[in-house]
């Protein structure tokens, strides 16, 4: 599913125009968006939690020459779905 899918979606089902449609899919994913950057996690009931993991430098190994390297620290974005989505999935 694509955004212009999505737009679609919600212009069938609320009855808005498509450029409505269109700014409001864009204005909530640009709100979970600035949540996430902030470092915020991101919880939508029903659906799942959107978590922002803090990971440290590490050391690695380049696989092709087998050159030790420090991994440098970032953040990374993990999805866990609610137990009302998993069940509606598995259904």
């Amino acid at each position: 599913m694509t955004k212009a899918d999505i737009v679609e979606k919600i212009q069938t089902c609320t009855g808005v125009k498509k450029k409505e449609a269109t700014d409001m899919m864009e204005a909530v994913f640009s709100i979970m968006k600035t949540t996430l950057e902030s470092g915020e996690n991101l919880k939508i009931s029903g659906f799942g939690s959107f978590i922002v993991k803090h990971k440290f430098n590490r050391r690695g190994r380049n696989p092709h020459t087998g050159e030790t390297i420090t991994i440098s620290a970032r953040r990374i974005l993990s999805f866990k779905p609610s137990t009302v989505l998993k069940q509606a999935i598995n259904k």
